[in-house]
């Protein structure tokens, strides 16, 4: 089935009750980690089995719609017997990240459904004795008693099975509320509590009166935040002269670089589906939602690359031996900004449509950890390379979003706003996110040793885990490197690694 059916199909199959070996969201470090092969960038890419696909112009609209109570577009395969058995784990971990998720109520949903379905099964049954019975030879009062009773029978089966349909749809839009578990080193509380894995560097000594980007970037002629807005609205921006080159130089150094650590390169459609958005744990039509939907349409402009490169495999089984799948993807992103203002967030900090570069990663669930570190650690060298003074944080329990398990946060120094901002990221999402979008593996050894493997001795399929890490996102990149690299003169030196990347320009200065 291609994607266009599998998206607009709007029939539902009856929720599995049946117990599964794995958890609901299962703690990566309970498995035994270890240090696997560092793999070159795979070409050609991996077969895709389901396509992605734009429409044409569409209005935008950014106000949330109001299907709340409605049938959910897609299932995820949640394990509801795991979470009952572990209902304090996962009230706790509820709890710990301030959710809205009410688990009683899911715990609820699910015995009603429990009960109801054993309904539906005894109810079938008496149909099809009823219906056994009409094979024989019968006395014509016989028979038309029969006929009385299955009629009654299916009656009361069809509207048994609409209940249990619109039961099963309650408990998965409820179920769907529930945040990943959460890593057991993760701080607990509000971004407060977050703590600090690592400092780099310190910040720079100026003998000058410090610019912050906004008058740097009026005095060398490199935005104009003035025309977008009235071209587009206020957090537009056109980028000018030197500014053009330092985002080329930015985009095009980041891609070397994490392509030279095993990265397949890759751009993104930036129009996805509601559903995809959905499965990747954001919420486009939720009230202050950061996401532009597409008005009369299933389509959302993208925030961020994480999602199109996730749903790239989506309903997929991969083979063992393609893991682990690493991508980084180039892409515009779109952001509603909802809520923010102040001087905090004035020029490039907050901006409704950047270019960003994302790192994205599919492996076996004992590696997910690993990964986890091998991408804060890409993104440290990074930064490192360019002179910044920085700090990463392992962020707190409240602070993480529905899919991280864990997430480090990177705050580079920024002299003109004199704080520390957030320029990069980076989150271990495990299975929550692969079990939204259906992408599982296939592991290689068989279930049970035989000199021939069958579908009956291989193994059952198991879900991957999903990474993902800011590599470079514009905007604030180019706010760090004007104030930390200005000169008492006016001027901003080009960092070394940037240069062969801006046609020759290694100071940028005033225009003549």
């Amino acid at each position: 089935m291609d994607l266009h059916s599998y998206l607009n199909k709007r029939s539902f199959q009856s929720l599995k009750l049946t117990s599964s070996s794995s958890s609901l969201f299962p703690f990566p470090s309970l498995y035994k980690t270890k240090a696997p092969t560092i793999h070159s960038p795979k070409f050609p890419f991996p077969r895709l089995t389901k396509p992605l696909s734009t429409s044409s112009a569409a209005v935008v609209q950014t106000s949330p719609a109001s299907d709340q109570g409605g049938k959910p577009q897609w299932k995820a395969t949640i394990d509801f017997k795991w979470i009952k058995d572990n209902k304090q784990t996962v009230a706790a971990n509820i709890m710990n990240r301030n959710s809205d998720a009410d688990l009683e109520l899911i715990l609820n949903l699910y015995d009603k459904l429990f009960i109801l379905q054993k309904e539906v099964e005894r109810v079938r049954g008496e149909r099809n004795v009823v219906a056994n019975k009409m094979k024989g030879k019968l006395e014509s009062s016989e028979r038309q008693v029969l006929i009385e009773q299955g009629k009654n029978l299916k009656e009361g089966l069809v509207a048994l099975e609409e209940d249990l349909v619109k039961l099963n749809d309650e408990l998965q839009r409820e179920a769907q509320c529930i945040p990943n578990l959460t890593h057991p080193d993760v701080p607990i509380g509000g971004e407060d509590s977050s703590t600090i894995r690592k400092m780099v560097g310190s910040s720079p000594k100026f003998s000058f009166p410090v610019k912050d980007h906004l008058q740097l970037g009026k005095e060398l002629d490199l935005f104009d935040f003035d025309a977008a807005a009235e071209v587009s609205g206020s957090k537009f921006y056109y980028l000018k002269n030197e500014a053009v080159l330092l985002e080329m130089a930015l985009l095009n150094w980041t891609l070397s670089e994490v392509m030279k650590r095993g990265f397949t390169p890759l751009t993104t459609p930036e129009i996805v589906r509601s559903s995809v958005v959905e499965k990747c744990g954001f919420q486009p039509r939720a009230k202050n939602t950061q996401v532009y939907s597409i008005d009369d349409s299933d389509q959302c402009l993208i925030g961020t690359a994480e999602i199109p490169v996730g749903g790239l495999h989506m309903d997929s089984i991969l083979a063992a031996s393609m893991l682990p799948l690493k991508y980084v993807a180039l892409s515009h992103c779109f952001r509603t900004e909802a809520g923010a203002a102040g001087t905090a967030t004035r020029g490039l900090y907050r901006v409704h449509q950047f270019s960003k570069i994302e790192m994205f990663i599919f492996c076996h669930p004992e590696e997910s950890d690993y990964y986890h570190d091998e991408l804060i650690k890409i993104e440290e060298d990074m930064f490192s390379s360019l002179g910044l003074h920085f700090k990463t944080l392992d962020m707190a329990s409240e602070d993480l979003g529905a899919p991280a398990y864990r997430k480090f946060d990177v705050e580079a120094w920024m002299p003109g706003l004199e704080r520390f901002g957030e320029i990069s990221s980076a989150s271990n999402c495990t299975d929550y996110q692969s079990r939204r979008l259906g992408i599982r593996y296939r592991p290689s050894e068989a279930l049970v040793p035989g000199p021939k493997k069958s579908k009956g001795n291989l193994a059952p399929p198991q879900f991957v885990h999903t990474l993902n890490a800011t590599a470079c996102a514009v905007p604030r990149m180019i706010i760090c490197l004007l104030e930390n690299y200005q000169q008492e003169d006016g001027s901003v030196l080009i960092p070394e690694p940037l240069r062969p990347f801006m046609g020759g320009v290694n100071v940028i200065t005033r225009k003549s």
